[in-house]
């Protein structure tokens, strides 16, 4: 399992620094010029451990250097309508994309879906959670974590579920709200919720076995998580980064850490 690495301040705005360029002691292609290109891109928390392996995989390839911001896909949509310095937006939903694609604030034909979110309620702790997530809201917690679901697309589907389940309200006074689900995340992780609707991609590592307990939410249960990426400034570096995301390599490094793919 992977920590959350924490971010920097760019400016005004937060910016999470995973330059891939030390990945690398030598480039391997360049631009025509000879020169190494920076890219920014921000990034939907849920999906930061499978970006900076996309990252570093692509500076291998490339030399170039991708330096991740991440957080909630609404604070990354404000920062953006308001001039953060990003080239590419990878959000957790499809809306916030459509959103910018109509204000022509993106490259044309430039949105695509990358991934498909799966939600888990999970717990560190070993046999805590059903499988079959019954009975779940008569454990003996204190609080069970969620994202924002005003700010994350995580958050609402765990809202979802609990609503279908018919127990939003009668744990609304044990409901910790992270601001993304990273933070979330962080809430079960360090012990200060006891169980939280997360994402399975950051409680799944490539070729190892799901550590603690937990319930995979079945995908009727809340609406399609479907995440979405546009690019925002017209640059080769940013297409060509765009292009191995969506390539065969790109695509089953996504599925590794357990997502769906289009």
């Amino acid at each position: 399992m992977r920590a959350l690495k924490s971010a920097f301040l760019l400016g005004f705005f937060l910016i999470g620094a995973c330059g891939s360029k030390e990945a690398i002691p030598e480039a391997k292609k360049l631009n025509f010029d000879g020169s190494r290109q920076s890219i920014r891109v921000a990034v939907a928390s849920n999906f930061a451990d499978t970006i900076k392996d996309l990252a570093n995989r692509f500076t291998e390839e490339t030399g170039h250097e991708v330096i991740l911001a991440f957080g909630s896909s609404g604070k990354h949509f404000a920062q953006i309508s308001h001039g953060a310095p990003f080239d590419v937006f990878f959000s957790a939903d499809m809306r916030r994309p459509q959103l910018l694609e109509g204000q022509g604030a993106i490259v044309p034909g430039s949105r695509f879906t990358y991934a498909v979110g799966k939600v888990i309620l999970w717990s560190p702790k070993n046999d805590y959670v059903n499988s079959t997530g019954q009975g779940f809201e008569d454990l003996d917690f204190r609080y069970i974590a969620l994202a924002n679901p005003k700010l994350a697309p995580y958050g609402r589907a765990a809202q979802e579920v609990m609503e279908e389940r018919g127990v939003w309200q009668q744990l609304a006074d044990r409901l910790v709200r992270g601001e993304n689900i990273g933070q979330a995340f962080q809430f079960v992780m360090s012990g200060n919720a006891d169980l939280g609707f997360v994402a399975l991609s950051q409680v799944k590592v490539p070729g190892q076995e799901l550590q603690g307990s937990w319930w995979l939410v079945p995908q009727e249960l809340y609406s399609p998580i479907e995440q979405q990426a546009v690019q925002l400034k017209d640059n080769p570096t940013v297409a060509e980064f765009l292009a191995f995301v969506q390539s065969d390599i790109g695509l089953e490094i996504i599925r590794e850490y357990g997502y769906g793919t289009p």
